[in-house]
């Protein structure tokens, strides 16, 4: 079965701790529009700045968490991915 490998752009939304690494709140990124979660989100630490929080980020799908970041995901044009830090309560 052959892949599908075309592309597609995609707005990124930080929060917390994210949005101040990467020095905005929301992003246009262009990604293939099928690929692993992990891969998404390995993309997104290396393009944003992100390693200081690399271990402790949750990814979400128009706003449903993904869950197993070995999900294979599938985008398409003008999905919204948040990218969500651990956040402290007090």
């Amino acid at each position: 079965m052959e892949r599908d490998t075309s592309f597609v752009n995609i707005n990124v939304l930080f929060f917390a701790k994210s949005r101040e690494l990467a020095k905005t709140s929301r992003a246009e990124f262009t990604v293939k529009s099928v690929l692993i979660a992990r891969n998404l989100l390995n993309q997104l630490i290396d393009r944003f700045n992100l390693n200081t929080i690399s271990n402790n980020l949750i990814l979400a799908h128009n706003e449903n968490y993904i869950e197993n970041l070995d999900t294979e995901i599938n985008l398409q044009k003008g999905d919204e991915i948040a990218v969500i830090p651990p956040i402290s309560g007090g």
